[in-house]
Protein backbone atom coordinates (compact mmCIF):
# COMPACT_ATOMS: atom_id res chain seq x y z
CA UNK A 1 0.00 0.00 0.00
CA UNK A 2 1.35 3.77 -1.07
CA UNK A 3 2.26 5.68 1.80
CA UNK A 4 0.01 8.60 1.42
CA UNK A 5 -1.80 11.51 3.93
CA UNK A 6 -5.17 10.35 4.16
CA UNK A 7 -7.01 6.68 3.77
CA UNK A 8 -10.46 7.13 1.85
CA UNK A 9 -12.84 6.34 3.37
CA UNK A 10 -15.06 7.25 6.80
CA UNK A 11 -16.85 4.75 8.73
CA UNK A 12 -19.80 6.15 10.73
CA UNK A 13 -21.65 4.59 13.24
CA UNK A 14 -24.98 4.56 11.16
CA UNK A 15 -23.17 2.48 9.06
CA UNK A 16 -22.84 5.11 6.69
CA UNK A 17 -19.41 4.85 4.51
CA UNK A 18 -18.23 7.90 3.06
CA UNK A 19 -15.40 7.19 0.45
CA UNK A 20 -13.43 10.00 -0.98
CA UNK A 21 -13.16 10.22 -4.39
CA UNK A 22 -10.23 12.17 -5.37
CA UNK A 23 -8.07 9.93 -2.91
CA UNK A 24 -5.64 7.68 -4.44
CA UNK A 25 -6.61 4.66 -3.20
CA UNK A 26 -10.65 5.41 -4.06
CA UNK A 27 -10.64 2.91 -6.72
CA UNK A 28 -9.37 -0.08 -4.56
CA UNK A 29 -11.50 0.84 -2.21
CA UNK A 30 -14.50 1.34 -3.94
CA UNK A 31 -13.39 -2.13 -5.57
CA UNK A 32 -13.70 -3.96 -1.66
CA UNK A 33 -17.24 -2.24 -0.33
CA UNK A 34 -18.70 -3.23 -3.74
CA UNK A 35 -18.72 -6.77 -2.09
CA UNK A 36 -20.56 -6.03 1.02
CA UNK A 37 -22.68 -2.35 0.98
CA UNK A 38 -24.81 -0.44 -1.45
CA UNK A 39 -23.82 2.78 -3.04
CA UNK A 40 -26.72 5.40 -1.84
CA UNK A 41 -25.40 8.70 -3.55
CA UNK A 42 -22.58 9.32 -5.37
CA UNK A 43 -21.65 13.78 -5.95
CA UNK A 44 -18.35 14.86 -7.57
CA UNK A 45 -16.11 14.28 -4.19
CA UNK A 46 -17.54 11.74 -1.70
CA UNK A 47 -19.68 8.92 -2.29
CA UNK A 48 -21.86 7.59 0.23
CA UNK A 49 -22.42 3.62 0.60
CA UNK A 50 -24.91 1.77 3.20
CA UNK A 51 -24.16 -1.24 5.16
CA UNK A 52 -27.48 -3.33 5.34
CA UNK A 53 -28.37 -6.90 6.50
CA UNK A 54 -29.21 -7.81 3.20
CA UNK A 55 -25.76 -6.45 1.86
CA UNK A 56 -24.39 -8.20 4.74
CA UNK A 57 -26.37 -11.93 3.66
CA UNK A 58 -25.36 -11.39 -0.01
CA UNK A 59 -21.86 -10.68 0.32
CA UNK A 60 -21.81 -14.07 3.01
CA UNK A 61 -23.78 -15.86 0.45
CA UNK A 62 -21.06 -15.09 -2.00
CA UNK A 63 -18.24 -16.00 0.33
CA UNK A 64 -17.34 -13.53 2.15
CA UNK A 65 -16.90 -13.76 5.84
CA UNK A 66 -17.22 -10.91 8.38
CA UNK A 67 -13.34 -10.86 9.37
CA UNK A 68 -12.48 -10.50 5.75
CA UNK A 69 -15.11 -7.47 5.49
CA UNK A 70 -13.49 -5.71 8.98
CA UNK A 71 -10.13 -6.25 7.85
CA UNK A 72 -11.51 -4.18 4.34
CA UNK A 73 -12.95 -1.31 6.30
CA UNK A 74 -10.05 -1.14 8.64
CA UNK A 75 -7.37 -1.02 5.93
CA UNK A 76 -9.40 1.94 4.33
CA UNK A 77 -10.79 3.80 7.08
CA UNK A 78 -9.32 6.97 8.50
CA UNK A 79 -10.52 6.62 12.32
CA UNK A 80 -11.22 3.79 13.97
CA UNK A 81 -14.21 1.39 12.73
CA UNK A 82 -16.94 2.37 15.56
CA UNK A 83 -18.07 -0.71 17.79
CA UNK A 84 -21.49 -0.45 16.64
CA UNK A 85 -20.54 -1.08 13.07
CA UNK A 86 -18.01 -3.97 14.23
CA UNK A 87 -21.49 -5.93 16.14
CA UNK A 88 -23.51 -5.02 13.90
CA UNK A 89 -21.36 -6.94 10.94
CA UNK A 90 -20.81 -9.73 13.26
CA UNK A 91 -24.64 -10.65 14.32
CA UNK A 92 -25.59 -10.26 10.37
CA UNK A 93 -22.95 -12.50 9.60
CA UNK A 94 -23.96 -14.67 11.97
CA UNK A 95 -27.52 -14.85 11.40
CA UNK A 96 -27.08 -16.40 7.81
CA UNK A 97 -27.19 -20.13 8.21
CA UNK A 98 -28.61 -20.30 11.90
CA UNK A 99 -31.82 -21.56 10.86
CA UNK A 100 -31.64 -24.35 8.61
CA UNK A 101 -34.83 -25.64 6.40
CA UNK A 102 -34.35 -29.80 5.79
CA UNK A 103 -36.64 -32.58 4.77
CA UNK A 104 -38.30 -33.96 7.89
CA UNK A 105 -36.43 -36.59 9.82
CA UNK A 106 -39.47 -38.67 9.46
CA UNK A 107 -40.06 -38.23 6.01
CA UNK A 108 -43.56 -36.18 6.19
CA UNK A 109 -42.57 -32.52 4.87
CA UNK A 110 -39.85 -30.43 6.04
CA UNK A 111 -37.96 -29.28 9.35
CA UNK A 112 -37.08 -25.89 10.20
CA UNK A 113 -34.14 -26.57 12.33
CA UNK A 114 -31.02 -24.51 14.20
CA UNK A 115 -30.12 -22.24 16.42
CA UNK A 116 -32.43 -23.10 19.85
CA UNK A 117 -32.78 -19.52 20.49
CA UNK A 118 -33.30 -18.62 17.00
CA UNK A 119 -36.22 -20.86 16.85
CA UNK A 120 -37.48 -19.86 20.02
CA UNK A 121 -37.89 -16.17 18.76
CA UNK A 122 -39.29 -17.03 15.33
CA UNK A 123 -41.53 -19.40 16.99
CA UNK A 124 -42.85 -16.28 18.76
CA UNK A 125 -43.40 -14.02 15.60
CA UNK A 126 -46.53 -13.60 14.20
CA UNK A 127 -45.44 -13.22 10.43
CA UNK A 128 -43.63 -16.48 10.96
CA UNK A 129 -45.96 -18.69 13.17
CA UNK A 130 -49.14 -19.28 10.15
CA UNK A 131 -46.43 -21.38 8.81
CA UNK A 132 -45.26 -23.43 11.21
CA UNK A 133 -47.27 -26.89 11.08
CA UNK A 134 -46.05 -28.44 14.89
CA UNK A 135 -42.75 -28.67 16.86
CA UNK A 136 -40.31 -30.96 15.43
CA UNK A 137 -37.63 -30.84 18.21
CA UNK A 138 -35.40 -29.16 17.76
CA UNK A 139 -37.63 -26.96 15.95
CA UNK A 140 -40.49 -27.27 13.76
CA UNK A 141 -42.71 -29.19 10.70
CA UNK A 142 -43.15 -27.24 7.97
CA UNK A 143 -45.98 -27.98 4.95
CA UNK A 144 -44.08 -28.21 1.69
CA UNK A 145 -46.48 -25.64 0.06
CA UNK A 146 -45.06 -23.04 2.90
CA UNK A 147 -41.40 -23.53 1.90
CA UNK A 148 -41.16 -20.31 -0.05
CA UNK A 149 -43.79 -18.05 2.37
CA UNK A 150 -41.84 -19.52 5.48
CA UNK A 151 -38.47 -18.00 3.83
CA UNK A 152 -39.79 -14.86 2.50
CA UNK A 153 -41.24 -14.02 6.06
CA UNK A 154 -38.39 -15.01 7.74
CA UNK A 155 -35.95 -13.05 5.77
CA UNK A 156 -38.33 -9.72 6.39
CA UNK A 157 -37.98 -10.67 10.32
CA UNK A 158 -33.76 -10.91 9.61
CA UNK A 159 -33.36 -14.62 10.09
CA UNK A 160 -32.13 -15.53 6.50
CA UNK A 161 -32.80 -19.12 6.23
CA UNK A 162 -30.54 -22.02 4.54
CA UNK A 163 -32.46 -24.05 2.45
CA UNK A 164 -31.47 -27.47 2.55
CA UNK A 165 -33.90 -29.38 1.34
CA UNK A 166 -33.49 -30.38 -1.73
CA UNK A 167 -35.18 -30.22 -4.84
CA UNK A 168 -37.27 -32.56 -7.44
CA UNK A 169 -34.62 -33.77 -10.02
CA UNK A 170 -37.21 -33.22 -12.78
CA UNK A 171 -37.60 -35.31 -15.84
CA UNK A 172 -33.67 -36.03 -17.39
CA UNK A 173 -32.64 -33.96 -20.42
CA UNK A 174 -29.27 -34.97 -22.05
CA UNK A 175 -27.19 -31.82 -22.83
CA UNK A 176 -24.31 -30.93 -24.04
CA UNK A 177 -22.34 -27.63 -25.26
CA UNK A 178 -21.27 -27.36 -28.28
CA UNK A 179 -17.51 -27.56 -29.23
CA UNK A 180 -17.86 -25.19 -32.35
CA UNK A 181 -20.26 -22.80 -33.62
CA UNK A 182 -22.37 -23.30 -36.89
CA UNK A 183 -19.91 -20.69 -38.59
CA UNK A 184 -17.10 -22.86 -37.19
CA UNK A 185 -15.95 -21.00 -34.39
CA UNK A 186 -14.47 -22.98 -31.46
CA UNK A 187 -16.88 -22.66 -28.81
CA UNK A 188 -16.37 -23.10 -24.68
CA UNK A 189 -17.06 -21.04 -21.39
CA UNK A 190 -15.17 -18.46 -20.40
CA UNK A 191 -13.09 -18.85 -17.09
CA UNK A 192 -15.78 -16.00 -15.31
CA UNK A 193 -18.49 -18.34 -16.97
CA UNK A 194 -17.15 -21.69 -15.30
CA UNK A 195 -16.52 -20.14 -11.98
CA UNK A 196 -20.09 -19.01 -12.13
CA UNK A 197 -21.86 -21.69 -12.69
CA UNK A 198 -19.50 -23.49 -10.31
CA UNK A 199 -20.45 -20.96 -7.48
CA UNK A 200 -24.45 -21.45 -8.34
CA UNK A 201 -23.92 -25.66 -8.68
CA UNK A 202 -21.44 -25.19 -5.63
CA UNK A 203 -19.55 -28.59 -4.53
CA UNK A 204 -22.64 -30.63 -4.44
CA UNK A 205 -24.23 -29.81 -1.19
CA UNK A 206 -27.70 -30.23 -1.30
CA UNK A 207 -28.14 -26.93 -0.39
CA UNK A 208 -26.47 -25.12 -3.97
CA UNK A 209 -28.68 -25.23 -6.78
CA UNK A 210 -30.71 -21.92 -6.09
CA UNK A 211 -29.57 -18.09 -6.49
CA UNK A 212 -28.93 -15.35 -8.68
CA UNK A 213 -25.21 -14.82 -10.81
CA UNK A 214 -24.81 -11.16 -11.32
CA UNK A 215 -22.83 -10.70 -14.66
CA UNK A 216 -22.64 -7.02 -16.96
CA UNK A 217 -24.98 -7.21 -19.86
CA UNK A 218 -22.70 -8.75 -22.85
CA UNK A 219 -20.65 -10.50 -20.82
CA UNK A 220 -22.30 -14.02 -21.86
CA UNK A 221 -25.30 -13.85 -18.78
CA UNK A 222 -26.91 -16.72 -21.18
CA UNK A 223 -23.95 -18.78 -21.76
CA UNK A 224 -23.63 -19.28 -17.72
CA UNK A 225 -27.73 -20.32 -18.03
CA UNK A 226 -26.45 -22.99 -20.73
CA UNK A 227 -23.52 -24.11 -18.85
CA UNK A 228 -25.99 -24.60 -15.73
CA UNK A 229 -28.61 -26.48 -18.12
CA UNK A 230 -25.37 -29.07 -18.75
CA UNK A 231 -25.19 -29.80 -15.16
CA UNK A 232 -28.21 -30.00 -14.21
CA UNK A 233 -29.40 -32.50 -17.07
CA UNK A 234 -33.07 -31.71 -16.40
CA UNK A 235 -35.76 -30.60 -18.48
CA UNK A 236 -35.90 -26.66 -18.32
CA UNK A 237 -38.11 -23.56 -17.95
CA UNK A 238 -36.98 -20.32 -19.24
CA UNK A 239 -38.22 -17.30 -18.31
CA UNK A 240 -37.82 -13.89 -19.63
CA UNK A 241 -38.76 -10.44 -20.07
CA UNK A 242 -39.84 -10.27 -23.84
CA UNK A 243 -39.91 -11.72 -26.84
CA UNK A 244 -37.15 -10.46 -28.49
CA UNK A 245 -35.62 -12.11 -25.34
CA UNK A 246 -37.36 -15.50 -25.97
CA UNK A 247 -35.91 -15.40 -29.44
CA UNK A 248 -32.62 -14.90 -28.23
CA UNK A 249 -32.17 -17.66 -26.26
CA UNK A 250 -33.74 -19.67 -28.66
CA UNK A 251 -31.17 -18.90 -31.35
CA UNK A 252 -28.27 -19.50 -28.38
CA UNK A 253 -29.51 -22.64 -27.77
CA UNK A 254 -29.82 -24.19 -30.61
CA UNK A 255 -26.34 -22.99 -31.67
CA UNK A 256 -24.43 -23.58 -28.53
CA UNK A 257 -25.83 -26.79 -27.40
CA UNK A 258 -26.60 -30.66 -28.74
CA UNK A 259 -30.82 -29.58 -28.48
CA UNK A 260 -32.42 -29.82 -31.40
CA UNK A 261 -35.53 -27.46 -32.61
CA UNK A 262 -37.51 -29.96 -31.34
CA UNK A 263 -36.31 -29.99 -27.88
CA UNK A 264 -37.02 -26.41 -27.87
CA UNK A 265 -40.64 -25.02 -27.35
CA UNK A 266 -41.93 -21.49 -27.19
CA UNK A 267 -44.85 -20.53 -24.95
CA UNK A 268 -46.17 -17.55 -25.84
CA UNK A 269 -49.19 -15.24 -27.31
CA UNK A 270 -47.94 -16.92 -30.72
CA UNK A 271 -47.52 -20.61 -30.00
CA UNK A 272 -47.82 -22.65 -27.02
CA UNK A 273 -45.44 -25.53 -27.05
CA UNK A 274 -44.38 -27.68 -24.41
CA UNK A 275 -41.03 -28.78 -24.56
CA UNK A 276 -38.13 -30.53 -22.93
CA UNK A 277 -36.95 -27.07 -22.77
CA UNK A 278 -39.47 -24.58 -22.61
CA UNK A 279 -38.85 -20.55 -22.59
CA UNK A 280 -41.83 -17.80 -21.84
CA UNK A 281 -42.39 -14.54 -20.58
CA UNK A 282 -42.84 -13.12 -16.79
CA UNK A 283 -46.35 -11.72 -18.78
CA UNK A 284 -47.74 -15.17 -19.69
CA UNK A 285 -46.67 -16.43 -16.43
CA UNK A 286 -48.53 -13.62 -14.88
CA UNK A 287 -51.81 -13.21 -17.07
CA UNK A 288 -54.80 -13.84 -15.15
CA UNK A 289 -58.22 -14.99 -16.17
CA UNK A 290 -61.26 -15.26 -13.93
CA UNK A 291 -58.72 -14.64 -11.00
CA UNK A 292 -56.75 -17.74 -12.21
CA UNK A 293 -52.87 -17.57 -13.29
CA UNK A 294 -54.22 -19.92 -16.52
CA UNK A 295 -50.51 -20.60 -18.16
CA UNK A 296 -49.04 -20.80 -14.54
CA UNK A 297 -50.78 -23.41 -13.98
CA UNK A 298 -50.39 -25.27 -17.13
CA UNK A 299 -47.03 -25.00 -17.26
CA UNK A 300 -46.31 -25.77 -13.61
CA UNK A 301 -47.67 -29.32 -13.91
CA UNK A 302 -44.54 -30.13 -16.18
CA UNK A 303 -41.84 -32.26 -14.31
CA UNK A 304 -39.15 -29.05 -14.37
CA UNK A 305 -35.78 -29.70 -12.34
CA UNK A 306 -34.81 -26.26 -13.39
CA UNK A 307 -36.30 -23.16 -14.00
CA UNK A 308 -33.95 -20.21 -15.22
CA UNK A 309 -35.18 -16.44 -14.27
CA UNK A 310 -33.66 -14.21 -17.14
CA UNK A 311 -33.11 -10.34 -16.04
CA UNK A 312 -33.94 -11.25 -12.15
CA UNK A 313 -34.30 -8.05 -11.07
CA UNK A 314 -37.09 -7.52 -13.21
CA UNK A 315 -39.25 -9.68 -12.08
CA UNK A 316 -42.88 -8.62 -11.48
CA UNK A 317 -44.61 -8.34 -8.05
CA UNK A 318 -47.26 -11.35 -8.92
CA UNK A 319 -44.10 -13.57 -9.36
CA UNK A 320 -43.03 -13.69 -6.04
CA UNK A 321 -46.06 -15.49 -5.70
CA UNK A 322 -45.80 -17.95 -7.84
CA UNK A 323 -42.09 -18.65 -7.52
CA UNK A 324 -43.56 -18.72 -3.79
CA UNK A 325 -45.04 -22.19 -4.68
CA UNK A 326 -42.01 -23.27 -7.25
CA UNK A 327 -39.19 -24.05 -4.19
CA UNK A 328 -38.70 -27.75 -4.74
CA UNK A 329 -37.29 -26.96 -7.88
CA UNK A 330 -33.50 -25.45 -8.76
CA UNK A 331 -33.86 -21.84 -9.68
CA UNK A 332 -31.26 -19.81 -11.19
CA UNK A 333 -31.80 -16.35 -11.46
CA UNK A 334 -29.73 -13.92 -13.79
CA UNK A 335 -28.78 -10.12 -13.94
CA UNK A 336 -26.79 -6.92 -14.57
CA UNK A 337 -27.62 -5.61 -11.00
CA UNK A 338 -29.36 -6.98 -8.03
CA UNK A 339 -30.69 -2.86 -7.39
CA UNK A 340 -34.73 -3.20 -7.35
CA UNK A 341 -36.75 0.21 -7.38
CA UNK A 342 -39.63 -1.31 -5.64
CA UNK A 343 -37.12 -2.76 -2.38
CA UNK A 344 -38.28 -6.01 -2.87
CA UNK A 345 -34.41 -7.30 -3.21
CA UNK A 346 -35.10 -9.41 0.04
CA UNK A 347 -38.06 -11.08 -1.55
CA UNK A 348 -35.47 -12.06 -4.49
CA UNK A 349 -33.12 -13.02 -2.19
CA UNK A 350 -35.36 -15.73 -0.15
CA UNK A 351 -37.28 -17.16 -3.47
CA UNK A 352 -34.79 -17.42 -5.94
CA UNK A 353 -31.78 -17.41 -3.68
CA UNK A 354 -28.48 -15.34 -3.09
CA UNK A 355 -26.31 -13.92 -4.87
CA UNK A 356 -23.88 -16.87 -5.76
CA UNK A 357 -21.48 -14.87 -7.90
CA UNK A 358 -20.71 -11.32 -8.79
CA UNK A 359 -18.18 -9.88 -11.26
CA UNK A 360 -17.09 -6.42 -11.41
CA UNK A 361 -17.96 -4.66 -15.15
CA UNK A 362 -14.52 -2.53 -15.06
CA UNK A 363 -12.79 -5.95 -14.35
CA UNK A 364 -14.29 -7.72 -17.58
CA UNK A 365 -13.52 -4.47 -19.48
CA UNK A 366 -9.91 -4.86 -18.58
CA UNK A 367 -9.94 -8.01 -19.65
CA UNK A 368 -11.35 -7.39 -22.60
CA UNK A 369 -14.48 -9.48 -22.61
CA UNK A 370 -16.61 -6.34 -22.64
CA UNK A 371 -16.16 -3.20 -24.48
CA UNK A 372 -14.21 -0.38 -22.59
CA UNK A 373 -17.11 2.30 -22.15
CA UNK A 374 -17.06 6.46 -21.84
CA UNK A 375 -19.93 7.91 -20.62
CA UNK A 376 -21.10 11.60 -20.68
CA UNK A 377 -23.64 14.18 -19.69
CA UNK A 378 -24.63 16.56 -21.94
CA UNK A 379 -27.29 19.20 -20.02
CA UNK A 380 -29.58 21.38 -22.01
CA UNK A 381 -30.78 24.54 -21.21
CA UNK A 382 -34.30 24.89 -21.20
CA UNK A 383 -35.74 27.22 -24.17
CA UNK A 384 -37.19 30.40 -22.10
CA UNK A 385 -40.79 30.19 -23.47
CA UNK A 386 -41.02 26.75 -21.66
CA UNK A 387 -39.56 28.13 -18.76
CA UNK A 388 -42.60 29.34 -17.32
CA UNK A 389 -44.40 26.14 -18.46
CA UNK A 390 -41.87 24.40 -16.29
CA UNK A 391 -42.35 26.69 -13.50
CA UNK A 392 -46.32 26.42 -13.26
CA UNK A 393 -46.80 23.15 -14.06
CA UNK A 394 -47.31 19.59 -11.38
CA UNK A 395 -44.36 17.60 -11.39
CA UNK A 396 -45.90 14.79 -13.59
CA UNK A 397 -45.85 17.28 -15.98
CA UNK A 398 -42.68 19.04 -15.39
CA UNK A 399 -41.06 15.44 -15.96
CA UNK A 400 -42.51 15.62 -19.78
CA UNK A 401 -41.68 18.98 -20.33
CA UNK A 402 -38.31 18.64 -19.50
CA UNK A 403 -38.02 15.25 -21.54
CA UNK A 404 -39.31 16.88 -24.46
CA UNK A 405 -37.10 19.74 -24.29
CA UNK A 406 -36.58 20.43 -28.24
CA UNK A 407 -33.36 22.07 -27.95
CA UNK A 408 -31.82 17.61 -27.20
CA UNK A 409 -32.80 17.66 -30.80
CA UNK A 410 -29.97 19.84 -32.25
CA UNK A 411 -28.00 17.95 -29.76
CA UNK A 412 -28.85 14.16 -31.14
CA UNK A 413 -28.17 16.22 -34.64
CA UNK A 414 -24.22 16.97 -33.33
CA UNK A 415 -24.24 13.58 -31.93
CA UNK A 416 -25.37 11.63 -34.73
CA UNK A 417 -22.82 13.51 -37.18
CA UNK A 418 -19.62 13.17 -34.55
CA UNK A 419 -20.38 9.09 -34.87
CA UNK A 420 -21.82 8.83 -38.39
CA UNK A 421 -18.94 5.68 -38.85
CA UNK A 422 -20.39 4.16 -36.03
CA UNK A 423 -24.14 2.39 -35.11
CA UNK A 424 -26.07 4.16 -32.89
CA UNK A 425 -28.96 3.43 -30.79
CA UNK A 426 -31.61 6.10 -29.44
CA UNK A 427 -33.53 5.18 -26.62
CA UNK A 428 -36.11 6.92 -25.23
CA UNK A 429 -39.48 6.74 -22.68
CA UNK A 430 -41.70 9.02 -24.56
CA UNK A 431 -43.18 7.76 -27.71
CA UNK A 432 -44.00 11.39 -29.40
CA UNK A 433 -40.35 11.88 -28.45
CA UNK A 434 -39.12 9.13 -30.50
CA UNK A 435 -41.26 9.68 -33.16
CA UNK A 436 -40.53 13.06 -33.76
CA UNK A 437 -36.63 11.86 -33.63
CA UNK A 438 -37.44 9.02 -35.74
CA UNK A 439 -38.98 11.30 -38.71
CA UNK A 440 -36.01 13.77 -38.41
CA UNK A 441 -33.39 11.73 -38.21
CA UNK A 442 -35.00 9.27 -41.51
CA UNK A 443 -34.42 6.49 -38.77
CA UNK A 444 -36.90 3.51 -38.07
CA UNK A 445 -38.63 3.23 -34.91
CA UNK A 446 -39.19 0.21 -32.80
CA UNK A 447 -41.99 0.53 -29.69
CA UNK A 448 -43.55 -1.88 -28.14
CA UNK A 449 -46.42 -1.74 -30.62
CA UNK A 450 -43.73 -2.95 -33.73
CA UNK A 451 -45.24 -6.38 -34.73
CA UNK A 452 -42.27 -9.29 -33.65
CA UNK A 453 -41.36 -9.84 -37.21
CA UNK A 454 -40.80 -6.58 -38.27
CA UNK A 455 -38.81 -5.81 -34.89
CA UNK A 456 -36.29 -8.73 -35.67
CA UNK A 457 -36.22 -7.44 -39.19
CA UNK A 458 -35.02 -4.31 -38.44
CA UNK A 459 -32.35 -5.52 -35.54
CA UNK A 460 -31.20 -7.64 -38.06
CA UNK A 461 -30.29 -4.74 -40.63
CA UNK A 462 -28.85 -3.07 -37.65
CA UNK A 463 -26.41 -5.41 -37.11
CA UNK A 464 -26.06 -5.56 -40.57
CA UNK A 465 -24.91 -1.99 -41.01
CA UNK A 466 -27.71 -1.45 -43.57
CA UNK A 467 -29.32 0.98 -40.45
CA UNK A 468 -27.19 2.76 -39.06
CA UNK A 469 -29.16 4.46 -36.44
CA UNK A 470 -32.10 2.79 -34.82
CA UNK A 471 -34.44 4.74 -32.24
CA UNK A 472 -36.25 2.37 -29.66
CA UNK A 473 -38.39 2.66 -27.12
CA UNK A 474 -37.80 0.80 -23.15
CA UNK A 475 -38.64 -2.10 -25.22
CA UNK A 476 -34.67 -1.65 -26.22
CA UNK A 477 -33.94 -2.16 -22.11
CA UNK A 478 -33.96 -5.88 -22.37
CA UNK A 479 -32.30 -8.80 -23.94
CA UNK A 480 -31.62 -7.09 -27.62
CA UNK A 481 -28.34 -9.10 -29.18
CA UNK A 482 -26.81 -6.20 -31.01
CA UNK A 483 -23.33 -6.86 -30.91
CA UNK A 484 -22.07 -3.85 -33.22
CA UNK A 485 -23.98 -0.90 -31.35
CA UNK A 486 -21.22 1.04 -30.21
CA UNK A 487 -23.07 4.10 -29.20
CA UNK A 488 -26.13 4.66 -27.64
CA UNK A 489 -28.09 8.19 -26.52
CA UNK A 490 -30.63 8.30 -24.13
CA UNK A 491 -32.92 11.02 -24.75
CA UNK A 492 -35.15 10.33 -21.77
CA UNK A 493 -35.55 7.50 -18.90
CA UNK A 494 -37.73 6.10 -16.08
CA UNK A 495 -37.67 8.45 -12.62
CA UNK A 496 -33.93 7.62 -11.84
CA UNK A 497 -33.87 3.63 -12.29
CA UNK A 498 -30.43 2.49 -12.02
CA UNK A 499 -31.87 -0.54 -13.22
CA UNK A 500 -32.33 0.77 -16.78
CA UNK A 501 -29.31 2.23 -16.50
CA UNK A 502 -27.79 -1.09 -16.44
CA UNK A 503 -29.94 -2.33 -19.18
CA UNK A 504 -28.98 0.92 -21.41
CA UNK A 505 -25.48 1.00 -21.26
CA UNK A 506 -25.25 -2.99 -21.36
CA UNK A 507 -26.57 -2.51 -25.18
CA UNK A 508 -23.44 -1.58 -26.39
CA UNK A 509 -20.96 -3.28 -24.21
CA UNK A 510 -20.09 -5.90 -26.45
CA UNK A 511 -16.56 -6.34 -27.33
CA UNK A 512 -16.21 -4.80 -30.30
CA UNK A 513 -14.17 -6.40 -33.49
CA UNK A 514 -12.11 -3.35 -33.92
CA UNK A 515 -11.59 -2.57 -30.70
CA UNK A 516 -13.68 0.54 -30.72
CA UNK A 517 -14.43 2.16 -27.63
CA UNK A 518 -18.36 2.31 -26.47
CA UNK A 519 -19.97 5.39 -25.63
CA UNK A 520 -22.83 6.17 -23.67
CA UNK A 521 -24.64 9.57 -23.57
CA UNK A 522 -27.27 10.96 -21.93
CA UNK A 523 -29.36 14.43 -22.79
CA UNK A 524 -30.87 15.86 -19.74
CA UNK A 525 -32.49 19.74 -19.12
CA UNK A 526 -30.09 21.48 -17.01
CA UNK A 527 -31.80 22.94 -13.77
CA UNK A 528 -34.87 20.61 -13.88
CA UNK A 529 -35.94 17.30 -12.04
CA UNK A 530 -34.65 15.33 -14.78
CA UNK A 531 -30.96 16.45 -13.63
CA UNK A 532 -31.89 15.06 -10.62
CA UNK A 533 -33.28 11.76 -11.85
CA UNK A 534 -30.15 11.57 -13.70
CA UNK A 535 -28.45 11.83 -11.28
CA UNK A 536 -29.65 9.03 -9.31
CA UNK A 537 -29.38 6.77 -12.45
CA UNK A 538 -25.76 7.54 -12.33
CA UNK A 539 -25.22 5.64 -9.31
CA UNK A 540 -25.24 2.60 -11.35
CA UNK A 541 -22.12 3.81 -13.22
CA UNK A 542 -20.22 4.84 -9.95
CA UNK A 543 -20.96 1.67 -8.30
CA UNK A 544 -19.52 -0.44 -11.54
CA UNK A 545 -16.43 1.94 -11.37
CA UNK A 546 -17.46 4.37 -14.25
CA UNK A 547 -16.46 8.20 -14.67
CA UNK A 548 -18.41 10.39 -16.80
CA UNK A 549 -18.31 13.62 -18.16
CA UNK A 550 -20.81 16.49 -17.64
CA UNK A 551 -21.19 18.56 -21.07
CA UNK A 552 -23.18 22.05 -21.54
CA UNK A 553 -24.99 22.79 -24.32
CA UNK A 554 -27.63 26.19 -24.74
CA UNK A 555 -31.20 26.45 -25.35
CA UNK A 556 -30.57 25.98 -29.12
CA UNK A 557 -28.69 22.85 -28.44
CA UNK A 558 -25.38 24.56 -29.64
CA UNK A 559 -22.17 23.67 -27.42
CA UNK A 560 -21.07 26.48 -25.23
CA UNK A 561 -17.58 26.03 -26.09
CA UNK A 562 -15.92 23.76 -28.52
CA UNK A 563 -13.83 21.42 -26.90
CA UNK A 564 -12.69 18.90 -29.68
CA UNK A 565 -14.18 17.74 -33.29
CA UNK A 566 -15.57 14.23 -31.82
CA UNK A 567 -17.26 15.53 -28.62
CA UNK A 568 -18.15 19.34 -29.17
CA UNK A 569 -19.18 19.90 -26.09
CA UNK A 570 -17.14 21.57 -23.16
CA UNK A 571 -16.59 18.78 -20.73
CA UNK A 572 -15.60 18.36 -16.86
CA UNK A 573 -14.70 15.10 -15.36
CA UNK A 574 -17.09 13.51 -12.33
Amino acid sequence: MPIIARLPLIVQSDRTLLLEVDNPLYEEARDALAGFAELVKSPEHMHTYQITALSLWNAQAAGLTADEILDALTRYSQYPVPDVVIRFIRDQASRYGRLTLRLAPDGHGLWLTGDPSALTEVGHTKSVQPFLAEPLHPGYRIAPQHRGLLKQALAKHGWPVDDAAGYDEGAPLALTLAATLPDGRPFALRGYQREAVQAFWGDGRVNRGHGVVVLPCGAGKTVVGLGVMERAQTHTLILTTSQAALHQWQREILEKTSLTAEDVGEYSAAQKRVRPVTITTYQMLTHQSHGQFVHFDTLDRHPWGLIIYDEVHLLPAPMFRLTASLQARRRLGLTATLLREDGRADDVFALIGPKRFDMPWKTLEAEGWIATAQCREIRVALPEAMREAYAVAEDAERIRIAAENPAKMPVVDTLVEAHRDDLILIIGQYLSQLEALARHLKAPLITGKTPPKERERLYDEFRQGRVPVLVVSKVGNFAIDLPDANVAIQVSGAFGSRQEEAQRLGRILRPKSDGRLATFYTVVSEDTKEQLFAQKRQLFLCEQGYRYDIAHADATGAPRERLAPVIPFQVKSV
